[in-house]
């Protein structure tokens, strides 16, 4: 697993402490009730830490699962793309 899948990830657990570890890599709005605003901001704060950048807060609608998150840090910040 690579490192910036993984530090998602631990965003992922700081933002939903009771999703199960199995879960983490498929999280998404529409499979978790607790995503809501607060968790949207939470998982915004945590990530800018994490990786030292600053969101685009427009795209944040865009940004409902795991994987739409990870691809953003790819792309939009070219953060893990070697």
């Amino acid at each position: 697993m690579d490192e910036t899948r993984e530090r998602l990830a631990n965003c992922f657990r700081t933002a939903f402490p009771t999703l199960p570890e199995d879960a983490v890599y498929t999280a998404s709005q529409n499979k978790l009730a607790e995503w809501d605003s607060g968790a949207t901001i939470t998982l915004l704060n945590v990530t800018e830490e994490e990786f030292g950048i600053e969101m685009d807060l427009e795209v944040l609608p865009d940004l409902t699962s795991f994987d739409l998150v990870l691809d953003h840090l790819r792309q939009a910040h070219g953060i893990g793309v070697n």
